[in-house]
């Protein structure tokens, strides 16, 4: 049998970084579980990312601000970056209005109750005239992973209405190594080092246990479907060897009955022939 390996632990760990480690692993089995949790982590977990901006005076994504020193490509970019947790499945939208001379940062949104944002001194753009204003309204949506535009199906569009790449997952970054040690008297088992590091909207604990869960949940599926035939099987059999037993128990009982009924008659014919002799 396959030995299971040693609990995981946190080996480092430093602000959203941790650096976890899974020590006594079958040999190439450290491969196996680093690629399908890397897997998991980047491209199955849930977060929430806008994912459509308005922006006063701006039509385009090509288009220049009076007064703000960004242009609007840069600003969009600076708007990607920014990562929520939403507490509803319901799209929600945050406004932001600045004037004067400023450095406009994430926390000048205004969000719902619905939502927390995880970098509020994130950059956004900077005004460098009094007389200048920037007015943005955003879309933020939950999904899972990375999204494009293209595949994101929606109604037209309203006028001035930006669409956006979102990047809903929770990591930043995710690496892994694979070391060889040493298990009894075996030297070729592994030691699988996972480097996870988060937008802060997940610790890197939480991160790592909901990956886990979900392979859990991915194979515990494949294990219940065959074995629900493999227990129907045995309940059919259960029936038929209980019925084969029933079976074997009456016909003892027939036997015997028959042999008590012969018994008699061949004491009768034991008797009849001495009788026989006497006569003759």
């Amino acid at each position: 049998m396959i030995p299971l390996p040693s609990k995981p632990k946190v080996s480092e760990k430093i602000d959203n970084m941790a650096i976890f480690e899974i020590a006594g692993l079958y040999p190439g089995y450290g491969v196996t579980l680093g690629n399908a949790l890397r897997r998991v982590l980047l491209s199955s977990l849930e977060g929430a990312s806008i994912t459509q901006v308005k922006i006063k005076n701006a039509p385009h994504e090509f288009s220049a601000l009076s007064g703000v020193l960004e242009d609007v490509v840069m600003i969009l970019l600076n708007i990607k970056k920014l990562s929520f947790r939403s507490f509803s499945d319901e799209p929600q939208t945050i406004t932001l209005k600045v004037k004067g001379e400023k450095e406009v940062k994430a926390k000048d949104f205004k969000l719902t109750s619905e939502l927390k944002l995880s970098d509020p001194n994130a950059h956004i753009a900077t005004l460098t005239k009094s007389t200048a204003d920037l007015e943005i309204e955003a879309l933020v949506e939950k999904g899972t992973g990375y999204e494009p535009i293209e595949r994101r199906e929606r109604a037209k569009s309203e006028v001035g209405a930006l669409p956006l790449d979102a990047f809903f997952t929770p990591v930043r970054k995710i690496s892994f190594t694979v070391e060889s040690m040493r298990v009894g008297k075996r030297t070729d088992f592994d030691r699988l080092k996972l480097k996870l590091e988060t937008n802060g909207v997940l610790t890197p604990e939480e991160a790592f246990k909901k990956a886990a869960d979900i392979l859990v949940a991915q194979f515990s599926l494949l294990t219940e479907a065959f074995g629900q035939t493999e227990e129907k099987k045995e309940e059919v059999a259960e029936p038929k060897s209980k019925s084969k037993a029933k079976d074997k128990a009456k016909k003892p009982a027939v036997k015997k009955e028959k042999a008590k009924d012969k018994a008699p008659a061949t004491k009768k014919v034991l008797a009849k022939k001495p009788a026989k002799k006497l006569k003759k």
